[in-house]
């Protein structure tokens, strides 16, 4: 952090819908240069509580001071902080009948009153930075979506915003455009930006993040380091959480299992822990060999067939462990030869059980 300067400060702030109140009584304060990274369940208020700072939503009370000065319902005040509070959406919202160019140098223009060639000579030396100074000629249809969030990244910079509110910036992305984007916003962590950041990748909030926030039941829950949080939490809906983030479980009562469904949810799991692509690769083939492809073959008395996968941050090790039903039998015996060759070449052990149930327990390497 550049300094101990409180640019934002929430007290007692709730927020009501005629169905829910994701937000109760949330309390916090935002220093200069900090980068806090809000995380928790679905629905527990990490976007609306964005949303009320930079008052895209109307908060049902409490006070948000910015800067010492409290953010009220006046158009005036808050078509003014909006020019210092930058915020970036999971949907990009770039203007599709404007090029990149047009998408960045607009609201500098007409809300800073910038001229043209120095809002131009500005938002080409942002592209740059992000490497996409060569699509300012192109328009929001013909950029894949990692690009199109930076560039939504980069229309907020150009505000020169003195902090920047990320609503989940990687949820509607392809996994392989994530990268790109949380490099992007690493880079301005080093520059030390202050961000508030709502997301879901785990690792990446644990890397950057001077605070992690843990909101559940409509409240800041527990915050701390990311040391802390991740490795220490002290509230026990905090440590249920941080553990199933490193869990993937999946019971099948039937032989009607969904192949693909399955191998992008442990897809998933493997890119949140940011396991390889190579280990996501070897879960995907363990699952298919020995419960898709071997234990279907063997009958109804099977089922129900559990599996788990578990990771083990501190010594990147995943673990799975299948159980399943009926007579005495070790799945990994009817692999073939080639799939059985390469999973226990990515395995470090492999532990067969029979009690009352087949339990196979797999260390991945």
């Amino acid at each position: 952090m550049s300094d101990s300067e409180t640019l934002l400060e929430v007290r007692h702030l709730s927020k009501k819908f005629a169905d829910s109140e994701p937000l109760r009584d949330v309390n916090c304060s935002v220093r200069r240069g900090e980068v806090i990274s809000i995380i928790g369940p679905s629905g527990t208020g990490k976007s609306t509580f964005l949303r009320c700072i930079n008052r895209l939503e109307k908060p049902s009370g409490g006070q948000i001071f910015f800067r010492g000065e409290e953010i009220k319902d006046e158009p005036a005040q808050i078509r003014r902080l909006r020019q210092k509070i930058g915020m970036v959406f999971q949907s990009f919202n770039l203007f599709s009948n404007m090029n990149v160019l047009e998408n960045i140098i607009t609201a500098p223009m007409m809300l800073k009153k910038i001229g043209r060639a120095e809002a131009t000579e500005q938002a080409m030396r942002l592209l740059e930075a992000v490497e996409l100074k060569q699509k300012a000629a192109n328009y929001p249809d013909e950029l894949s979506g990692g690009q199109k969030q930076r560039i939504a990244i980069v229309r907020t910079l150009a505000m020169e915003p003195e902090i920047i509110l990320f609503d989940e910036p990687t949820s509607a992305l392809d996994p392989r455009m994530v990268d790109d984007v949380l490099f992007t916003i690493r880079s301005l962590a080093r520059k030390n930006y202050t961000m508030m950041i709502v997301t879901h990748e785990m690792r990446f909030a644990q890397n950057v993040s001077d605070r992690i926030f843990f909101m559940n039941d409509g409240i800041i829950y527990e915050e701390g380091s990311p040391q802390q949080i991740f490795e220490a939490p002290k509230k026990d809906a905090t440590k249920i959480f941080i553990q199933r983030l490193k869990t993937y479980e999946k019971v099948f009562d039937n032989a009607q299992i969904n192949l693909l469904e399955v191998q992008s949810d442990i897809e998933a799991f493997a890119r949140k822990q940011f396991m390889s692509g190579r280990r996501a690769m070897t879960l995907q083939l363990i699952f298919e060999e020995l419960i898709y492809e071997s234990l279907l073959k063997r009958g109804d008395e099977i089922f129900p067939v559990e599996m788990k996968m578990f990771y083990n941050d501190a010594q990147a090790e995943c673990e799975i462990k299948i159980v399943s039903g009926g007579a005495e039998h070790n799945p990994l015996e009817d692999v073939d030869e080639i799939s059985a060759s390469i999973i226990k070449g990515s395995i470090k052990s492999a532990e067969f059980k029979f009690d009352g149930k087949n339990i196979l327990i797999l260390k991945v390497k």
